[in-house]
């Protein structure tokens, strides 16, 4: 088990912010991605939709051999996450239950949710946050435009910030000191989300905790690396659909070159 890799799904390029933390804390593990480009975005799918497509990418990943499964989807760990734990004999982590542990970490008392329409519809967030702490007040909002306008490429656009303006000075205005960014696209438009909202409100990106709770995983079964190591040349790359696109928005993404994007069929 301990030569196999680490697999991450997610509906497209959002993922990336997961590869990446985990890269930083993992950097000699290999890890397997795939993005669903072909049938993204999640967030506007229903439920049922949401688990069969999450099914597809989980199977993709245990045949390429993975130790472990991060479901870097903030809507697949909504909906699919129980179901693939049921499914699979490997262990299976979302996005979800980390974002919730960071939140209660910083947040004095107004926490703000953001996701795809999916996400904020299933409540996981408020779930996951309120059973560790009755006493804080969530505020959601559904960001349904953050994840084209990302996958597009458009970072530092004046459109997106006309967006965020327009989706988050609301929950500004309601008084949230903290924010969770919950989409894996989010955190790379964190910069321009910070600039809008201020440094007042602390912003959450759960990636960082997924990697610490993978690292953790691993370690409590033996299966780290030890004797052999791998680095970014031996990951792999697949989607299902233009692989050019999130070739060129995913170098964006990892500010460094990906050597090679491979096209999966699911």
């Amino acid at each position: 088990m301990r030569n196999k890799s680490i697999g991450i799904f997610d509906s497209g390029i959002g993922g990336l912010t997961v590869y990446k933390a985990i890269k930083e804390k993992l950097p000699h593990e290999r890890v397997v991605y795939l993005g669903d480009t072909a049938r993204l975005p999640y967030g506007s799918k229903s439920a049922e939709t949401i688990v069969k497509f999450s099914e597809d990418n989980a199977f993709f990943l245990v045949e390429r051999q993975v130790k472990i499964i991060v479901v870097a989807c903030n809507s697949s760990s909504s909906y699919a996450l129980p179901t693939l734990q049921g499914k699979l004999d490997i262990p299976v982590i979302g996005v979800i239950e980390p974002g919730a542990e960071a939140a209660i970490k910083v947040s004095q008392k107004r926490i703000g949710v953001i996701g795809t329409t999916a996400t904020i519809s299933s409540g996981s967030y408020e779930k996951a946050i309120l059973e560790r702490n009755q006493d804080i007040e969530i505020i959601s909002k559904d960001c349904p435009l953050f994840v084209p306008l990302v996958e597009e490429g458009w970072l530092n656009h004046k459109v997106t910030r006309l967006v965020i303006e327009e989706y988050l000075l609301p929950l500004k205005e309601k008084g949230i000191d903290s924010l969770v960014l919950g989409c894996t696209h989010y955190p790379v438009l964190k910069d321009l989300i910070g600039d809008v909202l201020g440094k007042e409100i602390q912003l959450i990106d759960s990636a960082e905790t997924v990697a610490e709770k993978t690292f953790s995983i691993l370690k409590s079964f033996g299966w780290l690396h030890q004797d052999r190591h791998f680095g970014i040349t031996d990951d792999e790359f697949y989607v299902t659909d233009f692989p050019e696109r999130f070739k060129k928005v995913g170098e964006i993404f990892l500010q460094r070159k990906i050597d090679r994007v491979n096209t999966a069929a699911i």
